[in-house]
């Protein structure tokens, strides 16, 4: 993950990978790593004092509208993984996430970007963020 990049927030968090996310060579599937990502993002936002759960009940649904990964080196049963977020941009409508996930020797496992964009949740129209979002994003 760049790290000359401008960002607005970080955060950590660990999760374990599990028996059943794994293939018969015992690699973490790599399917399970949109989750991992998604579980990111959402502590992410958490850390800010900001779910998802609030967002929906004021009308805001943030889906993906982008999302790339490139994976580096693999992942298995029960290696403690640290999954690195950051939220590095928001203009206009999409809200713009790298991610970097590492095991416990610290080996970059994998790196990803997303691209989320606010939808107002009667229309499913792009719409633009809430103000005290966009507070929160640029307070510093």
């Amino acid at each position: 993950m760049p790290q000359n990049k401008e960002c607005l927030h970080s955060s950590e968090i660990q999760l374990r990978v599990r028996y059943g996310e794994t293939d018969q060579m015992g690699y973490c599937y790599y399917g399970n790593y949109a989750q991992y990502f998604e579980v990111g993002r959402v502590e992410a936002l958490r850390t800010l004092s900001w779910s998802y759960k609030e967002m929906e009940e004021k009308g805001f649904m943030l889906p993906v509208s982008s999302f790339s990964v490139k994976y580096i080196s693999p992942a298995f049963y029960d290696d403690l993984l640290t999954v690195h977020t950051r939220i590095i941009d928001l203009k206009g409508v999409r809200l713009y996430f790298e991610y970097e996930i590492k095991n416990e020797q610290g080996k970059l496992v994998a790196t990803a970007e997303t691209i989320l964009v606010f939808v107002d949740k009667n229309t499913m129209r792009p719409t633009t963020p809430p103000k005290d979002f966009v507070t929160l994003m640029f307070a510093k």
